[in-house]
């Protein structure tokens, strides 16, 4: 299992609550400060991260993604 935070900047109020429909996307908040939410994701392989950041970016309002991976 790999795991990952994905950084979301997006002006979108609900931007939070449409992280949580993409598949893979176990948990998402808003968030202060830089960044408006963050979506926690899990993938069994690393190669699917690029697929879910994609799909997140593609959601309307999305301006910018930051992904940061689990070190074990």
């Amino acid at each position: 299992m790999v795991r990952a935070i994905i950084l979301v900047k997006s002006p979108k109020k609900l931007i939070a609550a449409r992280l949580r429909k993409v598949t893979a996307v176990k948990d998402s908040f808003p968030t202060s400060g830089q960044f408006d939410a963050v979506a926690i994701i899990e993938v069994t392989e690393l190669g699917e991260i690029k697929d879910i950041t994609t799909k997140i970016q593609k959601i309307s309002g999305v301006e910018r993604t930051e992904t940061m991976v689990e070190v074990q």
